[in-house]
């Protein structure tokens, strides 16, 4: 029988510069799928640039994936070939890719991460 699992792993979180989320065992799935859904932007443009990172313990991490652009209101995609752990690593960027100026703010995004798993 096949088994199922969402986990809300950043909920209404506002994140800004690099982050990483909760990471999260999966060792006993056979798929996986991240879904990034942007509640709230600090202006116009703003992303995130996330990749997916694996760990054989949940405490050293390595890039499963290349980056992604999380520019829309939900994005998803499906991870492969992964094992032990996963969690994102990402940055929230502006549009222009510009840095903010001394002691200004910097972009930032109020997001949900959920990560589906299947046996």
């Amino acid at each position: 029988m096949r088994q199922s699992l969402t986990v809300v792993l950043e909920r209404n979180a506002t994140l800004s510069g690099t982050f990483t989320t909760e990471p999260y065992e999966v060792a006993w799935a056979a798929e996986a799928r991240w879904f990034i859904r942007t509640l709230q932007r600090s202006a116009e443009g703003v992303r995130l640039r996330v990749r997916a990172q694996v760990s054989p313990d949940g405490l050293h991490w390595c890039d499963l994936e290349e980056p992604r652009d999380a520019a829309g209101d939900l994005e998803s995609w499906p991870s492969r070939d992964f094992a032990g752990w996963l969690r994102l690593k990402g940055t929230v960027e502006s549009a222009d890719g510009a840095a903010p100026a001394d002691g200004a703010p910097g972009p930032s995004a109020k997001v949900l991460i959920y990560l589906a798993l299947k046996s």
